[in-house]
């Protein structure tokens, strides 16, 4: 039997990688003044980059990449498929649509997470209208929602298309690519509660979260309400995904990568998954943000450092898989 390691000592990582991208950047802060700036009596530069431009932006990455990891290990677990993530149900396809959209459409940029996580939460409803009008079984979800993500993305592509070329094309892109350059005091305010509820949410159906192992029927006559259930996960995480996508754009590989290395330290029970996959989540996004801001003298998009590290890790993940004789745990 494995031995697994404490889930609580992983939440050191993401308190480590937000300490350590106050200090670390382009204008250098010692650790001292750091600490320091969190009580002022540091010099008013130092106290303005940490608490107003850093801190803020450490603390909406740590909430984005735990509201993707939470969303995955869920998704993950009720698909009963290791190669989902929290893109499956087309939330970020609805969300990108809804955001080109509002850059089209001149809504001032303040407003424009709240139209994408609108449509963000309209993609998944039109996957659980379609999934219900057609019995509502695991493939027919999953297959409504590769329905719906293709119809926005297709939505998207055509408003690419008719964009401004000099001015709305390049936003449209830029937005796409996934970034947290703009992270302020009001995006943590606009994630903090979507993602306690959602994660909220998901912790009450830990224990139900480990009979959706089962088969439909198996779980049923455990006296589980599966479609319920079912239709409860759903929402949480596209709460979780859609806040995500309309703070910090597209950004992928997160939802996939980060459960499986979660369950790979503490095992596959979602009392124990769900917060270490949260923890590792947010670890792996403020240190990838750390990256793209201090790596080159531009700011790497976010989206393609995820998909540079991403896609080898899950080659590995899926070799393992394969070796396994393709179980996994």
């Amino acid at each position: 039997m494995k031995r697994r390691i404490p889930w609580g000592l992983l939440f050191v990582l993401p308190v480590a990688a937000v300490l350590l991208s106050l200090v670390v950047g382009r204008y250098p802060v010692g650790i001292g003044e750091a600490m320091g700036s969190l009580w002022t009596g540091t010099p008013h530069t130092v106290h303005t980059l940490i608490l107003q431009v850093r801190l803020p932006r450490a603390l909406a990455a740590a909430l984005v990449g735990m509201n993707l990891a939470l969303a995955g290990a869920a998704f993950q677990g009720m698909f009963r498929n290791p190669l989902v993530d929290s893109r499956i149900l087309g939330v970020s396809a609805g969300a990108a649509f809804g955001a080109a959209l509002a850059i089209i459409a001149g809504v001032p940029w303040y407003a424009l997470d709240g139209v994408s996580f609108l449509f963000g939460l309209l993609a998944v409803g039109l996957v659980l209208l379609v999934a219900r009008r057609f019995g509502g079984s695991i493939l027919v979800l999953v297959i409504s929602g590769l329905l719906v993500g293709s119809l926005f993305s297709a939505l998207l592509g055509a408003l690419k298309y008719v964009a401004d070329p000099l001015d709305e094309l390049p936003a449209i892109t830029y937005w796409l690519l996934g970034s947290l350059a703009g992270a302020n005091w009001l995006a943590v305010e606009k994630l903090l509660p979507w993602t306690l509820l959602g994660a909220g949410a998901l912790f009450l159906f830990r224990w139900r979260l480990d009979l959706l192992s089962l088969e439909e029927r198996e779980a049923a006559s455990l006296g589980l309400d599966v479609r319920r259930l079912r239709a409860g996960l759903v929402a949480a995480g596209t709460l979780l995904v859609a806040a995500a996508v309309s703070q910090a754009g597209m950004i992928g590989w997160i939802g996939l990568i980060t459960p499986h290395a979660a369950r790979a330290l503490v095992g596959p029970a979602h009392a124990r998954l769900l917060p270490a996959a949260a923890a590792l989540g947010a670890f792996t996004l403020v240190s990838l943000d750390l990256l793209s801001r201090s790596a080159l003298a531009s700011e790497i998009p976010l989206g393609v450092l995820t998909g540079l590290i991403g896609v080898p890790a899950f080659l590995l993940l899926f070799m393992r898989y394969l070796a396994r004789g393709g179980g996994w745990g």
